[in-house]
Parts: structure tokens; C-alpha cells; sequence
């Protein structure tokens, strides 16, 4: 005979992929950036500029000067907070050490708020308390609202954002490595739209929305931001021969 309680729990088990973490949301947003700013920047100094390798140079200082600018910005804002969240820590660990009666009456005030009875919650803090790191992990969850675990690497982050700034860049700039002119213009304007297709598809895989539309959100940015700088880069000079 089945056991049919195992099945129903096997339907109701179900797993959650780590959506605090920052390291897709910075490899996505690093690709992307890259790719629609140095297609951009590309196709508004090939408007305007009068060699193909003032193209070139453009590029790279794109690439570079993009790049370099998401990394210290990953750096310094991850710095940031991982210095604000351990002050928080740290404010609570002394007045765990200092305070224990009056955090324990904090604590249960919470679970209060929680739906336990008032017996019940001054148990649970009690317990909670009687570890002064379980202590410490609960009430920064529950009274701060953080993870003290939750924080990563600020270098690790940073060099993540360079190198993913940097991919993306570098793919409307391989055209100009091979070639100039008209058939550079056109093969950078091509791989701009279909990485910036990819990039949706990818971000549509990870967050289980529908790949055309995400796709197609991608790509009218990018086309967007290049028709503009095409426009301006006209307006102020004259097209690569």
C-alpha cells in the first residue's frame, strides 16, 4: 500500500534559490552596463569622429574607465554597508552583554507580536538568550532586520563587476579590432542587439519571467541609448569613412 503522506510531502517540499546574494544581480547589471554604455559610446565617436582609431580609443577608455568606476563603486558600497551592519552588531552584543534582562523582554515583546502567548515568548527568549551568539544572530534578524552572515566580499565583488563591465564592453569593441568604417559600425550595432537579447534571456532563465519580453525590454534600452548617441554624434561631426 502507498504511502500516500510521503507523497503529499514530497509535493510540498520545495526549494528557493538565494536572491539576497549580489553576485548575479552585479553580473547582470555589469554585462548589461557595459555592453549598452561602450555600444553607445562607440556608435556616438563613430557618428562624429574622423579616423577609426579615435573609435578604437574611445572604446577601450570606455571599457576601462567603465569598468573601473563599477568596481570601486561595488567596493565602496559593500564596504559601507559591512561597516554599518558590524556597528549595528556590535551596539547589540554589548547591550546583550550589559542589558540581558531588558533584551530578553525585548525579544519576547517581538514574539508577542508574533502570535505566541506571554508565557510561551519569554521561554523562547529565554532560551534565545541563554546563547550569547544565538543571542546576538536572532536579534539582529529580528530587531535590526539584517543577516549577520549575509554580507560578502568587497573585493571579490568588486573584481566581479570589473569583469563583468568588462565582457560586456568588449563585445562591440571586436569589430574595430578586425575592421573600420561603414562594416564595423554595422557588425558593432549587431552584436550590441543580440547580446543585449541574450543578457534578457539569461535574466528571464533566472527569475522564470517570460524570455521575450524580458529579451525585448534588453534590447529596446540598448537601442535606445545607441540611436541617441548616434544622433548627438551626428549633430557634432561627421561619419567614420
Amino acid at each position: 500500500m502507498e504511502d500516500h503522506s510521503t507523497h503529499t510531502h514530497d509535493h510540498m517540499v520545495h526549494k528557493h534559490r538565494d536572491v539576497q546574494g549580489g553576485a548575479a544581480r552585479a553580473a547582470v547589471f555589469g554585462v548589461s552596463d557595459g555592453l549598452v554604455s561602450n555600444v553607445a559610446l562607440i556608435l556616438g565617436v563613430a557618428a562624429a569622429a574622423s579616423t577609426s582609431e579615435s573609435v578604437l580609443i574611445a572604446g577601450v577608455a570606455g571599457l576601462l574607465a567603465g569598468a573601473s568606476s563599477m568596481a570601486a563603486g561595488e567596493y565602496v558600497s559593500m564596504k559601507a554597508q559591512a561597516e554599518l551592519v558590524q556597528r549595528e552588531l556590535d551596539i547589540e552584543r554589548k547591550s546583550i552583554a550589559e542589558k540581558p534582562v531588558e533584551e530578553t523582554k525585548e525579544l519576547a515583546a517581538i514574539y508577542r507580536s508574533r502570535g505566541l502567548e506571554s508565557d510561551q515568548a519569554h521561554a523562547v527568549a529565554s532560551a534565545v538568550m541563554a546563547d550569547p551568539e544565538v543571542a546576538l544572530e536572532v536579534h539582529a534578524r529580528e530587531e535590526l532586520g539584517i543577516d549577520p552572515d549575509g554580507g560578502g566580499d568587497p573585493i571579490t565583488a568588486a573584481a566581479s563587476s570589473f569583469l563583468a563591465f568588462a565582457v560586456g564592453a568588449i563585445l562591440p569593441l571586436i569589430p574595430w579590432l578586425l575592421s573600420e568604417g561603414n562594416a564595423a559600425i554595422v557588425a558593432s550595432a549587431i552584436i550590441g542587439v543580440v547580446a543585449a537579447a541574450i543578457v534578457g534571456v539569461a535574466l528571464a532563465v533566472f527569475t522564470e519571467r517570460s524570455k521575450f519580453r524580458t529579451a525585448l525590454r534588453q534590447v529596446s534600452w540598448a537601442v535606445g541609448a545607441c540611436a541617441l548617441t548616434w544622433v548627438i554624434g551626428t549633430v557634432l561631426g561627421t561619419a567614420v569613412a
